[in-house]
């Protein structure tokens, strides 16, 4: 028999301990009062003739102390019953105390692992996770119900970022209204910013904006160039006046001034990049920041934006140097491309960005690609518009949404409250492959996960402005008042909550047998299963107004718990739960040997079901020296994929200087093939794992993830 423990875990039946927790009851009561031996045997035994391959703690120590009660030990039970609370209140008041111990002395694997652009060895990385312990405590011994606390331990479903819900204020992922803020002012810190008057100022501007933000929230922020793009005619006005004013002709003015332009961008788009890179936020690490480059959201700028688009390119390109001066691939900004009809096609005007942009993905791993076609074929406001808009960070996107002052699409400025995931694998085994029961699991999960997502709601709907100004009052998300409710702003689809979800591969598999990527009975539930999601968002949004939304959610650490978790409860399922890791989303799995547009134009089915957010992509080997390839799959994405990227490898060791793909062994340790060097503090790995470039290593499962993964495009020129 099987013990299932509170936090999930299953270990083996010992009726000793049923012993000795009596009889610490019985110590407790007068003579007359106490159990016999022989009757804390029958206890013992009728438990043990349940014949259950499973039982729960509690459900043990509610046979006790009904069993008492039957002896006619009232006294005994009552200090049974008191014995029991008084250790759960003793186990809740430490669950805070272990943790910090291993954070601090570095001998944890988790808080290690915990997220690959985090330093867990840093002292200001380990300031937000001991803040992130606490919070987690108290999320969990006051703020949600035992339900979902015990559900999220054994991994049924995820609460997502418990080290932030104490604080009341703090919501997911937005885009930062970077426009309202330099043309109107701001005020970060108690400090007047006015609008700026050239382009590196603009740019400096922008990157504390962008710490302030993010110091503000827990998930990804992004802005886009286009809000820039003012401030280099503003700069190159400027410098026309300067030559103007030294007696030269207009036509020699313009060509100095253009010289001077360029220059002040690329030191403008430099000191942005170094800002970004080099700033700590309170969260403990570098802004989780994107970088949106979209020519079509201006016409007025266009040509001041494409100069911005380039030289961030290049720069990236270049890459930044390391330790030993060496430039190696950044994990941040992430850069947003926008595919769209200036830029697509080899005749368009902008081709030339979109080959440069090819260069960059080769070399660096990042741009990722919009399709601005499919989006405006997806994202259809109340009036019946297509619109195209980056994502909030990673991959959540916002739903399309019109201000009602102007009858208007609006984007920057909104943001997301929060994310709750359901295990759709766990869904699939606790049903043991009845259909029927599968889909009364999933009502009963999905209702679970409403019900975390409502605590996510209504706890950030007591914010007021005041607790982040820099957001709700200066115009990052919004311009309210001092003291003002932000509870307007949760509702009538200005932000979005998520559902989330993990593992529809297994999911699929386990109950049909099938691959979701089959074509066949395999995708067709897998549809099914995504349409489920879907209906309920609807029917949560027209009941409450809110503006609930499916998410391929990003699970970096969680894809290892949640393979442990389903190991556990039951046990090793060759082709299920037999890796240290599921799935992300509705992914085709790692393994699975499928080419790029084969993967793409199947995965984009399956991305239209996840309007809150989701992001494909495809591996690759090194590409550098054949950028035909990277512009074939470019431009299959822009007519077949809404969101898509190209994993390449770009690493770097240290000791030897190696510059290619660092790999990783049987034992799941990363090591240079060059040297050998297995020392993480002198190998530079960069990897994509959620959307984000992760560049501080991963967990176990992760690790397994990675090194799985196989190539869904050869190196070879079409003919």
């Amino acid at each position: 028999m099987k013990i299932i423990k509170r936090d999930g875990t299953i270990v083996d039946y010992d009726r000793e301990k049923i012993r000795i927790a009596i009889q610490k009851a019985n110590n407790e009561v007068s003579r007359n009062e106490r159990v016999t031996k022989e009757k804390i045997e029958e206890i013992i035994k009728y438990i043990e003739e349940l014949n259950k391959p499973r039982i729960l703690v509690e459900d043990i120590q509610d046979i006790i102390e009904q069993k008492l009660m039957e002896f006619g030990k009232y006294q005994l039970a009552k200090k049974y019953i008191t014995y029991r609370y008084t250790r759960e209140l003793v186990r809740k008041a430490n669950t805070t105390d272990q943790s910090i111990k291993e954070l601090i002395e570095g001998e944890n694997d988790y808080w290690n692992n915990e997220n690959s652009n985090k330093n867990a060895k840093v002292v200001t990385t380990q300031r937000d996770y001991l803040a992130g312990i606490t919070s987690t405590d108290i999320t969990r011994r006051f703020l949600l119900s035992d339900d979902i606390v015990k559900a999220h331990d054994q991994g049924i479903i995820h609460f997502h970022d418990a080290d932030y819900f104490a604080q009341n204020a703090l919501h997911n992922c937005e885009l930062i209204n970077l426009e309202d803020m330099l043309q109107n002012g701001t005020i970060i810190n108690g400090v007047m910013i006015e609008k700026p008057h050239r382009f590196i100022t603009a740019a400096t501007i922008a990157t504390q904006i962008i710490l302030a933000v993010t110091s503000s929230s827990y998930g990804g922020a992004t802005i886009t160039l286009s809000h820039l793009a003012p401030f280099v005619r503003a700069s190159y006005e400027k410098y026309v006046k300067k030559y103007k004013d030294r007696g030269m002709d207009q036509k020699t003015c313009e060509k100095y001034a253009k010289q001077d332009t360029k220059k002040e961008i690329a030191d403008g788009v430099q000191t942005f990049n170094y800002q970004v890179n080099s700033m700590t936020n309170t969260n403990g690490q570098a802004p989780f920041l994107s970088v949106c480059m979209y020519l079509g959201e201006t016409e007025e700028y266009k040509e001041e934006l494409a100069m911005i688009i380039e030289e961030f390119l290049n720069q990236r390109i270049l890459g930044f140097k390391n330790e030993k001066g060496v430039y190696i691939t950044p994990a941040f900004p992430k850069l947003l491309y926008i595919l769209e009809e200036d830029n697509i096609h080899e005749e368009s005007k902008y081709w030339y960005l979109t080959e440069l942009a090819a260069k960059c993905t080769a070399k660096r791993l990042v741009p990722d690609y919009i399709s601005e076609k499919k989006m405006l074929e997806l994202k259809i406001d109340k009036n019946g518009n297509g619109n195209c808009y980056p994502c909030m960070g990673c991959r959540s996107f916002l739903t399309p949404y019109v201000d009602p002052k102007t009858n208007k699409p609006k984007y920057y400025g909104r943001f997301n409250q929060g994310v709750v995931t359901i295990n759709l694998v766990d869904v699939a085994l606790s049903s043991g492959k009845d259909m029927d029961l599968f889909w009364d699991i999933f009502e009963q999960r999905l209702e679970l996960c409403h019900k975390a997502l409502q605590a996510r709601h209504q706890r950030l709907s007591k914010a007021t402005s005041d607790v982040a100004p820099i957001l709700w009052q200066h115009g990052a998300l919004a311009r309210l008042g001092k003291g003002e409710s932000i509870h307007d702003l949760l509702h009538n689809g200005y932000s979005t909550i998520s559902l989330g979800y993990a593992g529809l591969y297994e999911c699929v598999k386990y109950m049909t047998g099938h691959s979701h990527t089959d074509n066949g009975e395999g995708k067709k539930f897998g549809i099914q299963v995504m349409q489920k999601l879907n209906d309920k968002c609807k029917q949560w949004k027209e009941a409450e107004n809110i503006d609930y939304s499916v998410y391929g959610t990003p699970i970096e650490s969680t894809t290892y718990k949640f393979a442990k978790c389903l190991r556990e409860r039951f046990g090793e399922i060759e082709g299920i739960t037999d890796r240290q890791y599921i799935t992300n989303s509705y992914h085709v799995p790692v393994f699975e040997e499928i080419d790029a547009f084969t993967k793409l134009k199947l995965e984009s089915e399956f991305q239209q079901l996840s309007p809150g957010g989701a992001i494909s992509y495809i591996e690759t080997p090194n590409l550098q020296n054949n950028i035909p390839a990277v512009l074939q799959v470019i431009k299959f994405i822009y007519d077949n994929i809404m969101y898509a990227e190209l994993n390449t490898k770009s690493d770097y060791c240290q000791k030897c200087g190696f510059d290619g793909e660092i790999l990783i062994d049987e034992d799941l340790e990363w090591y240079c093939p060059n040297c050998g060097n297995r020392d993480h503090n002198t190998l530079n790995v960069a990897r994509r794992t959620c959307g984000y470039i992760g560049s501080n290593f991963w967990n176990k499962g992760r690790t397994q993830e990675i090194k799985e993964r196989v190539l869904h495009i050869d190196n070879k020129d079409d003919d």
